[in-house]
This record gives structure tokens, C-alpha cells and sequence, in this order.
């Protein structure tokens, strides 16, 4: 009988009902618990019980379980969605998205019985797929079936279990996570619709007279986000009436069945926007406004301190916003318009006055350059004209 080779482990024939079957192979360790535990690993011949054996000493020599789990990927997500993802740091409207998400997509899916130490990264494959296949009905009598889910839905899906199977590793679970082999499924960037000056200037003619006029007017000439400007309060260290700035510290949204003040999307997002000396002096008859309409309400005022409120002093439901834009936007003749309308319209304005796009992404808070670069990078056709022509004459051509 062949000799075990130093550092080998303890390998050697066994038998199935009394016949040759094979080889087996032993190996001791301690767990996370200081217990002593035993790995064991049969095959048909030396070679593949050592490197078994070699594989499970290597995962533990990297901090890894010596198997993956037999729990379902299901059983685990659903573990992972009352701990790891409850006491994250996401935002409490992420971490509820996540988790309906991860409820529907994943654990509820035929995809959610698949085992973690089965799970490879051709099943993520499959299932990214098998969601981008997947269709509804559609929408009028003849019509064309319709996409189930849009690619920013399967993203998200795709985003979700990754975050769970970092978890499941973190957790000793498995050694690795699959999802990290497969790309981030890819979502086709729409060129952002903008107004022209004149269009925009007719929707907020159109919306004087409402109670949320201010706020459109503000969101029209900064670019601020829907969610930003009804996040913004009076204190001196958030609007500056006297020295002419805001500064974007949160933002207000529907989580659940509530309105949410939260910190925003990111970083990037907490930002010192100028105001022009007409938006002051507008800021300040609003205030003056305000003032006056608290006086009204007597005790039935609540005392927010937000710039934008309902008329009992409370946050502002944000699709009281929508509804306002829409109707002023038919009144005035302008198709397709939402409140992030307006701020696609400052951006491509900027850009096309000649803002620098490092500039124009710090006004608006993007993370980066590139995502301003993405969603607002296309060149008028004057603009176009103009730097060749520009160009040309300089050369003398």
C-alpha cells in the first residue's frame, strides 16, 4: 500500500460492502468555536482525495468554511433581510426596496431553492436572463407582449443578491461569492428630456397662483432634486436669505406609508447651491407668506420649520409636486413634463452656456462627471457648429 506523503493528510483505501471502493481521506481542524472538527473525503482514486483534501485546507488556511452551506440561497436571504440588511447603513427607502426585492425576485423564485455550495455563477446567469426574457401582456388588444421587468428592475435584482451573498460569506457560509463573476446586468441610458428656456419659463407661468410655485421655481433655476428642495428648512445654517445660499443637507420621501426626511443619495449630494438675488427675493416673499398663512391656522399649524409645506405646516407629499408641474404643463401647451424635467432643463442649459461640466455636476450633486457626462453629454447641433466654426476660423480656414 502506497505511503502518505508528508503534509498529505491521512488518506488511504476503504471498502463498500466489502469490496474495494476507492479512497478516503481525513482531516482535523478547529472551528470558529475552538471545537475540533473532522473533514472527510472519499474518491476513486489518491490523486482526487488529496486535492479534496488540499482544497479544504486551503479554504481554511483562508479564513473560509471548509464546505459551503447546504442552506438554500431562499432560507439564507430571508435570515439576511432581518440582520445584515436591517442593520446596514443603506437608507431606510433602499434597505425597504432591497428587501421586497429579495422577497419576489429571489427568495420566492424557483432560483431562491438552489443551495449556496451548489450555487454557480452560470445560475446567476440564467436567471438574469430568464428575467429579461420574460414577458407580460400587452397593453391594447393586438398589441405586442410587453418586457416583465425593465433592465434597471433586473439590475437591482442582481445588486440585491450580491449584497446577500457578501453577507452569506461574511457569515463563514461560503467561501466565495458567485455573483462577483458575473457582470452587472446593463441598463441603456436614455437621453434626459430638457426644455428650452421659453417652455420652461411657460410651465412655471403657468403654475403661479399654487402654493408649490416657490418650489418649482427653485428646483427650475437650481436643478435641485424634487426630494432636496422639500427637504429644506429655515434654519440660517441650511437657507441664507442674507448672504444668498442654500445648502442641501437632506432629503424628503415616501418610505412605507410615511413621509421620510434622510440623509441624500450621496456624498456629493451634500452641497452649497448660490441663489440669484430674484430667487431671494422670491425665498423671502414665500417666507412672508408662510408667516402670514400660520397665523391663520392658529393651533392647527405644525411647526416643521421646512421652506415648503402643506397648509397645516407639515412636509409636502411629493406628488403634490408632480400634480402641479403636469397641470401647468397642459395648461401651457408643454408635453411630457415631470418635475425632474426642470432640473434636466437647467443642466443641458448649463452645459450649452458653457458651464464647465465639473461645475455643473457639483450644482447638481452628481457622485462623479461621468454620470453628468452619461445623462446630459450630448452637443446641440449650434453648439456643435459653433466649436467647429470657432475652431476653423482660428486656423484660418
Amino acid at each position: 500500500m502506497a505511503r502518505n506523503a508528508n503534509g498529505e493528510g491521512s488518506i488511504y483505501p476503504w471498502k463498500k460492502n466489502g469490496k474495494p471502493a476507492g479512497y478516503k481521506g481525513a482531516l482535523s481542524y478547529r472551528d470558529e468555536n475552538g471545537q475540533t472538527k473532522r473533514y472527510v473525503a472519499y474518491g476513486r482514486t489518491r490523486k482526487i482525495v488529496k486535492d479534496k483534501l488540499d482544497k479544504a485546507r486551503e479554504r481554511l488556511d483562508a479564513g473560509a468554511p471548509v464546505r459551503d452551506s447546504k442552506q438554500t440561497i431562499g432560507e439564507w436571504l430571508a435570515y439576511w433581510r432581518a440582520t445584515g440588511l436591517a442593520a446596514s447603513d443603506r437608507k431606510e427607502s433602499t434597505r425597504e426596496l432591497y428587501a421586497r426585492l429579495s422577497q419576489k425576485h429571489l427568495e420566492a423564485a424557483p432560483f431562491g431553492a438552489i443551495r449556496l455550495d451548489q450555487l454557480k455563477a452560470s445560475h446567476i446567469d440564467a436567471m438574469v436572463l430568464a428575467m429579461k426574457a420574460e414577458t407580460k401582456p400587452a397593453a391594447t388588444e393586438g398589441g405586442e407582449p410587453r418586457r416583465a421587468f425593465a433592465d434597471s428592475t433586473v439590475r437591482q435584482v442582481y445588486t440585491v443578491l450580491r449584497a446577500g451573498l457578501d453577507g452569506a460569506v461574511r457569515d463563514g457560509l461560503i467561501a466565495r461569492n458567485p455573483a462577483t463573476l458575473v457582470a452587472r446586468p446593463g441598463v441603456e441610458r436614455h437621453e434626459a428630456r430638457h426644455l428650452a428656456a421659453g417652455d420652461v419659463a411657460a410651465v412655471l407661468k403657468a403654475a403661479e397662483g399654487s402654493r408649490y410655485y416657490a418650489a418649482l421655481a427653485l428646483i427650475a433655476a437650481t436643478g435641485l432634486r424634487r426630494g432636496e428642495a422639500l427637504a429644506l428648512s429655515w434654519d440660517r445654517g441650511v437657507v441664507n436669505l442674507d448672504e444668498g445660499w442654500l445648502k442641501v443637507r437632506k432629503t424628503l420621501g415616501r418610505v412605507g406609508k410615511r413621509l421620510d426626511s434622510s440623509e441624500p443619495k450621496t456624498e456629493r449630494s451634500r452641497r452649497t447651491v448660490p441663489l440669484s438675488p430674484a430667487l431671494v427675493a422670491m425665498l423671502r416673499k414665500h417666507k412672508a407668506a408662510q408667516a402670514a398663512e400660520k397665523l391663520r391656522a392658529g393651533n392647527q399649524w405644525r411647526d416643521s420649520g421646512l421652506v415648503f409645506t402643506n397648509e397645516f405646516g407639515g412636509p409636502v407629499e411629493p406628488r403634490n409636486l408632480l400634480r402641479v408641474v403636469e397641470a401647468a404643463a397642459k395648461a401651457a401647451g408643454v408635453e411630457g413634463v415631470g418635475v425632474h424635467t426642470l432640473r434636466h432643463s437647467v443642466a443641458v442649459a448649463w452645459l450649452e452656456c458653457g458651464v464647465h461640466i465639473r461645475a455643473v455636476a457639483d450644482l447638481l450633486g452628481h457622485s462623479s462627471i461621468a454620470i453628468t457626462g452619461d445623462i446630459y453629454g450630448h452637443t446641440s447641433e449650434q453648439a456643435a457648429r459653433s466649436a467647429v466654426d470657432g475652431w476653423s476660423g482660428a486656423l484660418g480656414l
